[in-house]
C-alpha cells in the first residue's frame, strides 16, 4: 500500500514506523497542587508509581525522564478549568473542587487520601443539629455552588456570604450564623468555638481527565493507571504467612480472603506446613483472631509494596 501526498511519498511501512512515533513521542500532561494538602501526597503516589518528579518545586512545569508523562504544578482552583480546556490531560484534585466548579471532567480513579468533607457548622452553643435552624439564616462558605445546590434540594432559603479563606472566624465576627466549609478532622471548627452538624459531600482525591484525551494519549493513561492500581492495592493489603497443622490446612484456608487460593510449603516438622496468602487492610484483625481460634500459630504480617492482579 501507497499513499501519494504531494511532496511526500510513503509506503505501508513507513507510515506505520510513523504512527509508532506519533505515539512515543504523546505526552500525558497531569496537573498537581503546586502547594496545599494535596501536593505532598500526590508527588508521594507518583514517586511510588516510579515516577521521577525530578524536583519540580520551584518549576510550574517538569518533565518526565522515566515516563511519557509532563508535571505542571498550578494553583488548586485553577485546575478544572485547565482539564476542561485540555490544556492538562489528567490532574489528581480534590473531589469537593470538581463538585464546586462544576467542570466537564471524568473521575477515572480514586486514590484514597486526603479525604475529607464538606459540612455545614455553627457556633458550639447553638443546641439543633437540623438544618432548620439555617432557614433564613446567614451562612458563609467558599463553596457557594455546592452550597447552593444543597440547600434548594433541602428547600432550604439562606442568605450565602462568599469568603475566601477563614471562613470559621465569619460567626466570631457576627457576619454569619454559620459556615459551609470543608472538615478534616474538625480540630479547626472547635479551635473557633463551632461544631459540624450536616455533611454535604463526602470528598478524597482523584485522578480525573478531560473529555479531550486523543486516543494516544489513553493509552499512556492506561499504563499509568496500571500502576496506580497497584499502589493502592498494596496499600490495602497485607501479606500474611503462619504455621497451621496439616490436619486445619482447609479450615485456615476457608478463612483467608485471598485472591485465588493461598500458598502453602510442608514445614521440615511432621505434620506442619507453612500457608502464605494475601489479607485487606480493613479486615486485618478480624481475620487474625480467627486463624488464632482455628489454630495459626507463629503469624507474620509483611508490607506490601506493590500488587499488580
Amino acid at each position: 500500500m501507497f499513499l501519494n501526498i504531494p511532496g511526500i511519498f510513503f509506503n505501508s511501512t513507513s507510515f506505520y514506523l510513523l504512527r509508532l512515533k506519533t505515539i512515543k513521542m504523546s505526552i500525558l500532561k497531569i496537573a498537581i497542587q503546586k502547594s496545599g494538602r494535596l501536593y505532598e501526597d500526590s508527588l508521594q503516589l507518583l514517586k511510588d508509581c516510579g515516577i521521577d518528579t525530578n524536583n519540580g518545586k520551584d518549576q510550574l512545569k517538569v518533565s518526565v525522564n522515566n515516563f511519557p508523562m509532563e508535571i505542571m504544578y498550578l494553583r488548586n482552583s485553577d485546575i478544572p478549568q485547565y482539564l476542561e480546556d485540555g490544556v492538562v490531560d489528567v490532574a489528581i484534585v480534590g473531589e469537593n473542587l470538581l463538585a464546586e466548579k462544576q467542570k466537564n471532567s471524568n473521575i477515572v480513579q480514586k486514590l484514597g487520601f486526603s479525604k475529607c468533607r464538606v459540612s455545614l457548622a455553627v457556633p458550639k452553643d447553638v443546641e439543633t443539629d437540623e438544618l432548620s435552624y439555617f432557614q433564613g439564616k446567614k451562612i458563609a462558605t467558599s463553596y457557594p455552588n455546592t452550597l447552593k445546590k444543597f440547600l434548594s434540594e433541602q428547600g432550604i432559603n439562606s442568605d450565602i456570604h462568599v469568603i475566601s479563606g477563614s471562613v470559621e472566624i465569619a460567626p466570631n465576627i457576627g457576619l454569619a450564623d454559620g459556615i459551609c466549609d470543608i472538615v478534616s478532622s474538625g480540630s479547626t471548627l472547635f479551635k473557633n468555638g463551632l461544631r459540624e452538624t450536616i455533611t454535604l459531600l463526602q470528598s478524597e482525591a482523584v485522578l480525573a481527565k478531560t473529555s479531550l484525551l486523543s486516543k494516544e494519549k489513553e493509552i499512556i493513561l492506561e499504563k499509568f493507571l496500571f500502576r496506580i492500581k497497584a499502589v493502592l492495592k498494596a496499600k490495602n493489603s497485607k501479606y500474611i504467612l503462619m504455621n497451621v497443622p496439616d490436619d486445619k490446612i482447609s479450615e485456615i484456608s476457608a478463612v483467608l480472603p485471598v485472591l485465588k487460593s493461598p500458598t502453602v510449603i510442608p514445614l521440615a516438622e511432621k505434620g506442619w506446613s507453612s500457608i502464605h496468602s494475601v489479607i485487606d487492610e480493613d479486615r486485618f484483625w478480624e481475620v487474625i483472631d480467627q486463624l488464632k481460634e482455628k489454630g495459626a500459630q507463629d503469624i507474620l504480617i509483611i508490607p506490601i509494596d506493590k500488587m499488580v492482579i
